[in-house]
């Protein structure tokens, strides 16, 4: 077996090949001297990639493979799981980024020798780029650890020598998000970039429920556009790998303009690693209808300023948790849940964030949004008030754009929801108030939803759009009335 144990299903060889999977079928039926199987099932078992290799070698059977298709094998093969490789390729692909030189000395060698030097280079690069916080998501693997992975070490490099290291490690990363999609729950790009350009200007960004880093990503880009420097960019996660792969993620995209990027994999609520912060925004995906968030233990937390949540509200546990970590006036965009805005059992706390001007939106998105895929989720947009006692803002924004439903094709026109949202959003939080736009967006005065309910859902309150589309439709009625 080869030295790595990196394995091959049927159907990596069928790509290997540039076959079928029957083919591959009728091989192993054919000739006694296929490979046997050293892993997986009966029903799907798993071959060891080099001795495949060789097999399809000596029969003339191996195809031209594209380099990143052989990375791509040896890493969905690796003997400890791909996300320990992926993290193994990220810390590799940081040095090569960042001392290429380096890199090439101590590849030249065996990979014995490799994995040996590797690890002090490595710590010469990820102790500056994430620092020594408590609960650093990506600590320096050792010689043991980095054995296996040598020969994907090797194929990452001459990978992202075609294509530069960020593409490379974003192409490794997406085919194992892609692979695995019922493992992961990831922030499409479109919703993600919404959800920065309502954040507006910032310069130091907290996620603290990260995923695989999409939000602090789209932030990233959206204040490099707008040539903001000195970026700070802080993401948490109660799954290590998650805030692992994050942190490389970002590290690897990080423009000239980001000069702090810190992931740490603890639960926010439960362990908040980022305690003294004041960040300028704070974007957040949070996990919805969690009822193990910490209810019982948390009940005399500080960060509660505008209610205690029930234990079926977490939503509103990570939406007071958004806002204590925001300096004054920053901004705070969550995705959230429809019942969110309606259960009864959080009308208390949707009021108080109302009367104190902490909710300046809610926001409804068209299904298929994000998952659940089924919900029309919502964006909250909020401001963490001043403590200068000026009065809180008498009106917020509520917006519903279910009208931009799903194509025939699944996917939702981004551009049109974005411009939409935007348009009712940056005239609001410039003046405090919006001109009202039919079946789209209403500015309502915030006495009018403090009621028995405090229903937000922005359905309700919002007036219906204009009979006919407006004067220059119903001429075309007439019109079509009289032929």
């Amino acid at each position: 077996m080869q030295e790595n144990g990196t394995e091959v299903t049927a159907a990596g060889i069928a790509r290997l090949a540039g076959v079928g999977r029957a083919a591959v079928s009728n091989w192993r039926r054919r000739h006694a001297d296929f490979p046997k199987p050293v892993g997986g099932t009966e029903t799907s078992p798993s071959f060891a990639l080099t001795e495949v290799e060789t097999w399809l070698r000596t029969q003339g059977k191996l195809a031209e493979v594209p380099l990143r298709e052989r990375v791509w094998q040896q890493l969905a093969g690796h003997p400890e799981g791909p996300v320990a490789a992926l993290v193994h390729v990220g810390c590799a692909l940081l040095l090569v980024n960042d001392r290429p030189t380096v890199w090439l000395e101590l590849s030249a060698g065996s990979d014995a020798r490799l994995a040996e030097l590797l690890p002090a280079s490595l710590d010469q690069v990820l102790t500056p780029r994430f620092g020594l916080v408590r609960k650093r998501a990506v600590d320096t693997p050792t010689a043991a650890q980095l054995l296996p992975s040598a020969p994907l070490l090797r194929g990452a490099a001459d990978l992202a020598a075609e294509l530069g290291t960020r593409k490379a490690y974003e192409f490794l990363l997406r085919r194992h998000l892609d692979a695995n999609p019922r493992q992961y729950t990831l922030t499409p790009t479109g919703l993600a970039a919404l959800m920065a350009d309502l954040a507006g200007p910032a310069r130091t960004v907290l996620d603290p429920a990260c995923g695989t880093g999409a939000l602090l990503r789209a932030v990233a880009a959206a204040q490099g556009a707008l040539g903001i420097e000195d970026q700070h960019l802080y993401g948490q996660d109660s799954a290590p790998e998650l805030a692992a792969l994050t942190a490389l993620r970002l590290a690897l995209h990080a423009e000239a303009t980001v000069t702090t990027v810190r992931t740490a994999a603890a639960d926010s609520l439960r362990d908040d690693a980022y305690g003294t912060l004041s960040a300028d925004a704070v974007l957040c995906h949070p996990p919805f209808n969690e009822r193990n968030w910490g209810h019982d233990e948390l009940a005399y937390d500080p960060r509660w300023e505008y209610g205690f949540p029930a234990r079926t509200e977490s939503e509103l546990a990570w939406v007071q948790h958004a806002l204590a970590r925001l300096k004054e006036g920053g901004i705070a965009v969550l995705l959230m849940p429809p019942a969110a805005a309606s259960r009864r059992s959080g009308r208390r706390i949707r009021a108080d964030l109302l009367r104190r001007g902490a909710l300046r939106a809610v926001i409804a998105l068209p299904p298929g949004a994000a998952p659940p895929y089924n919900l029309p989720l919502q964006l909250w947009v909020l401001r963490r008030p001043a403590l200068t006692g000026h009065p809180a803002q008498p009106e917020v924004l509520l917006a519903d754009t279910g009208v931009f439903t799903a194509d025939s094709r699944g996917g939702l026109d981004w551009q049109s929801v974005r411009a939409a949202v935007l348009d009712a959003w940056r005239p609001f939080d410039r003046t405090g108030s919006a001109p009202e736009q039919p079946g789209l967006s209403r500015s309502v005065p915030v006495i009018e939803l403090l009621d028995d309910d405090v229903d937000l859902a922005p359905a309700r309150h919002l007036p219906p759009p204009a009979a006919g589309g407006g004067a220059e439709q119903l001429a075309d009625v007439r019109d079509r009335l009289g032929e």
